[in-house]
């Protein structure tokens, strides 16, 4: 399997199949990520497909200077919060943040979960979002040392 840094490398050199695999390996990541923040499927969708033709305006000059994981956060992060504000008209509400899908309707953990963020400042939430959502070697070296 080739590296995200060995595919971006050949997608800046016009190889849409590298770009393909950047996609295909990232995209389900985005979307959850996105519908975290937009707490609805249509517009993490959209914000999927912008991220990606964002990525794809950054070739032929894109560097990475952290993972692919850790370029993409802010990426969707802005884009969502940027289309809830154009959908809303107003500023986003916290709650959108700790609203996460349920694949298993019968655990109760979710809502003790959504209960301890909402406690918590928005920066240390943001942290803690990020810690569990983007799980990238930063975070994990932090940790472990």
């Amino acid at each position: 399997m080739r590296s995200d840094e060995e595919l971006l490398k050949r997608a800046n050199e016009g190889d849409t199949d590298a770009f393909e695999a950047l996609y295909h390996r990232h995209r389900d990541r985005v979307y959850r990520l996105a519908w975290r923040f937009t707490n609805n499927q249509a517009d993490a969708l959209d914000v999927l497909q912008e991220t990606f033709t964002y990525l794809l305006r950054k070739l032929p000059h894109l560097r990475l200077t952290a993972s692919m994981t850790t370029f993409l956060y802010p990426v969707v992060k802005h884009l969502s919060l940027n289309l809830r504000r154009r959908r809303a008209g107003s500023a986003i509400g916290e709650d959108a943040l700790l609203t996460i899908p349920d694949p298993a309707p019968a655990q109760t953990s979710r809502a003790e979960l959504a209960a301890a963020l909402t406690a918590l400042p928005p920066d240390q939430r943001e942290v803690v979002l990020m810690r569990f959502l983007d799980p990238s070697s930063y975070y994990t070296s932090v940790n472990e040392d």
